[in-house]
């Protein structure tokens, strides 16, 4: 009988709000506290500006923003996960980090019927694990920068 092999995806899980989201750790390349953030003029609303780390001047998306979710003050636990996406490096702000894990690939299941749901656009699956549910996001759908030209007339890189 010939052997099945299980594939995995690394997954970085955050919070917003009180739901827990996953991105895959290959996209990750660095989590940070909240740090001095310098505000940009004429940027859409949900980039919250650039900070420079380590040297390179990275633009900073808040993802409550991005999602229409209530705005809250920035707490020990904030986050700013940058990711990398096509040789973009864009810092996204988080309510906190919680884990990597490995998800296996069999038992993400397809973006649900979400009707009203605010982050709907934005997801490409989820996965139920326990008692938890993760939402897995598109970041393409989240950065894109042709979207927030026609929204400003400007781009987030």
């Amino acid at each position: 009988m010939p052997e099945v092999v299980e594939s995995y995806t690394k997954v970085i899980i955050f919070q917003l709000k009180s739901k827990e989201y996953a991105i895959p750790v290959s996209q990750v390349k660095a989590i940070e506290k909240v740090e001095h953030i310098t505000r940009v003029p004429n940027t859409v609303p949900f980039v919250k500006g650039v900070i420079n780390l380590r040297g390179v001047v990275t633009p900073i998306i808040d993802l409550r923003t991005r999602f229409d979710l209530e705005p809250v003050e920035y707490s020990e636990q904030t986050r700013i996960i940058i990711v990398s996406l096509d040789g973009m490096e864009v810092g996204l702000i988080v309510d906190s980090a919680n884990d990597v894990i490995d998800l296996p690939d069999k038992d993400i299941e397809p973006q649900p019927d979400i009707v009203g749901a605010e982050e709907a656009e934005f997801i490409t699956g989820v996965v139920k694990m326990d008692r938890r549910l993760l939402i897995l996001i598109d970041l393409y759908k989240v950065l894109n920068p042709e979207e927030a030209r026609e929204n400003r007339g400007e781009g987030i890189s």
